[in-house]
């Protein structure tokens, strides 16, 4: 492709409602164009990029055995009502009428739809195991859309649905997706952990999120320092610490603390480590359920967790009011002595003693508090937010946090949607075998966007070689020297022949301007032909990843580019 014909326009400022920096890029290298909130029009540069991404997930799911198939974006509200979601989902599903007043939605996933087909398609368990998959555009009604394609409403997905009569089959089909998965991701050339995750409003049994690795991801994971035990923070596991509490040492005391109401101002005031002290954070449940949770004092509550723990489907920090009502003291003074509401405790509770608590009064606390002597704990839970240097839940090694960003997801969804729409088959004795299903996501623009923002640095993109728009780009100094633009036209049309995607920068700009664009766009291997160079029968090459240059030989730089450019993909 030559750059003087082509749709590619950059802009040297960056935009003022661009907050990531893939973001800043997309829309400075003319990937994207904004149409509305959260809504992109992809051109040319970032569609070839998008295209790169989806080959590259259809080859694996073909070779993984799925299916390819196409389901409208729109989607009758009926569906959706059978499988209780219509209800359920809130306000991220844009729902709509047709001209018959029938309800109807833009699909932000498609379980039901998918569930539907099968139930009508497939009857008998010959049939099985099946898994289908499609690349199409979704729409969630996102309420604060940002970060261009990181968080978007409308955007393009790859969502797989596999379908199996029982449990050994759902497990199979659920470890060739993950493996499948785990390909995808390198042949993007990406650095990424597969982590344990927690299914949310999907649902389902169990579920891991495939994160690309990257400072600005928006969550934190663990990994394992020595094996490959990988989890988000929500669910990361956390052994329960060996050792018992120790003997009651005195009677509890009272202590004043007037006006400290924080761990860390208590434990200053009190010449204290955090550590010493128990936090008592009281909580509502989804039924309005008053439940009093103990944490050590430098430990923060995972309140995913603790709403798995209660079986409900969210937790929240109780009211000033409720605080007030069931302690009798303002917020910052609560402790478990003497409270009427079930306490439950973090494990590293259990092995701690003669420990600081809230008085449940204004300006007091509790010293030398005990459980077991001073107040009763109802159950023993890993109810904390997992930290660097835990113990990992696999092994004797040691957890480290990341930061990274989610572009895949797997669950294995059970019978959750299977059952609500009856979706049967019949097995080997004429039964009928209600299906059981596994869901399986990857975010088409959400990858392309997380390999920006793990490739980059000050002067712009530098793409993984997999995934690149164009894998070279040869950059002309001067298009007016007859001896320069028949050395580029030559190896262009060569390296197009040979099947690598080129971009020829034949326009007639000043080469600094050529440079900065080159350094911009990101393109992984660049050719610079240029008077000087060629008097010497030699052009530049230079890796946009490190800045490498060397001279090639005119007569082998074609060779030479295509050895570079098929050992890039192999990476």
């Amino acid at each position: 492709m030559r750059y003087s014909q082509y749709l590619l326009n950059t802009v040297k400022e960056t935009p003022a409602d661009a907050e990531v920096v893939s973001h800043k890029l997309m829309l400075r290298t003319g990937m994207i164009k904004k149409v509305a909130a959260g809504i992109y029009s992809y051109l040319p540069f970032g569609l070839r990029a998008i295209r790169k991404v989806e080959q590259i997930v259809r080859e694996e799911m073909d070779r993984a055995g799925a299916i390819e198939l196409h389901m409208p974006m729109v989607t009758p509200a009926e569906l959706w009502e059978e499988s209780g979601r219509w209800q359920q989902y809130g306000k991220e599903l844009l729902r709509l009428k047709d001209r018959k007043d029938g309800g109807f939605c833009l699909g932000p996933t498609h379980e039901e739809v998918i569930t539907d087909i099968v139930r009508r398609e497939v009857k008998s368990y010959r049939q099985l195991p099946l898994n289908l998959y499609q690349i199409q555009t979704k729409f969630r009604d996102e309420i604060r859309p940002r970060f261009g394609l990181m968080r978007g409403r409308e955007f393009i997905m790859k969502d797989a649905y596999s379908f199996d009569t029982d449990d050994a089959g759902a497990d199979a089909a659920y470890e060739k997706m993950y493996q499948a998965y785990r390909r995808v991701f390198q042949r993007c050339g990406l650095k990424f952990r597969a982590v344990e995750a927690d299914s949310g409003a999907i649902g389902g049994s169990f579920s891991h999120e495939f994160m690309v690795l990257a400072e600005s991801g928006e969550d934190a994971i663990v990994s394992c320092d020595s094996c490959e035990y990988a989890a988000n923070v929500e669910k990361a596991e956390l052994k329960a610490p060996a050792g018992v509490a120790p003997t009651a040492a005195a009677d509890v005391s009272e202590v004043a603390t007037p006006n400290q109401k924080t761990i860390e101002d208590v434990a200053v005031f009190l010449k204290l480590e955090p550590s010493q002290l128990v936090k008592t954070l009281l909580v509502e449940t989804d039924e309005e359920e008053v439940v009093a949770v103990l944490l050590r004092g430098d430990r923060e509550l995972n309140p995913i967790k603790l709403a798995n723990l209660l079986g409900s489907n969210c937790v929240e920090m109780a009211s000033e009011e409720t605080v007030l009502k069931v302690t009798g003291a303002p917020v910052g003074f609560a402790g478990p002595v003497g409270l009427k509401v079930r306490i439950l405790a973090d494990h590293e509770i259990g092995t701690m003693g003669n420990f600081v608590v809230g008085g449940n009064a204004a300006d007091l606390h509790l010293a030398g508090v005990n459980h077991g002597r001073d107040f009763n704990v109802e159950q023993f839970a890993d109810l904390r937010e997992a930290e660097a240097g835990d113990d990992c839940p696999r092994c004797n090694g040691k957890l480290e946090i990341w930061r990274g960003i989610e572009v895949g997801h797997v669950f294995k969804l059970g019978t959750k949607y299977s059952a609500a729409m009856n979706a049967v088959v019949l097995d080997d004795q004429g039964k009928e075998r209600t299906l059981i299903m596994g869901c399986y996501g990857i975010g088409i623009g959400r990858t392309v966007a997380a390999a920006i923002e793990q490739n980059n640095d000050d002067n712009g993109i530098i793409w993984p070689l997999p995934i690149a728009p164009f894998q070279v780009l040869i950059t002309l100094v001067n298009p007016k020297d007859e001896e320069v633009c028949k050395a580029g036209e030559q190896i262009y049309t060569d390296l197009q022949q040979a099947g690598v995607e080129v971009l020829l920068d034949d326009r007639d700009e000043r080469p600094g301007s050529k440079f900065k664009d080159a350094d911009l766009i990101g393109l992984p291997l660049r050719i610079t032909v240029g008077a000087r160079g060629l008097k010497e029968g030699s052009v530049e090459l230079q890796w946009r990843k490190d800045g490498e240059r060397r001279m090639l030989p005119l007569e082998s730089a074609v060779e030479d580019m295509l050895k570079l450019v098929r050992e890039g993909m192999q990476d």
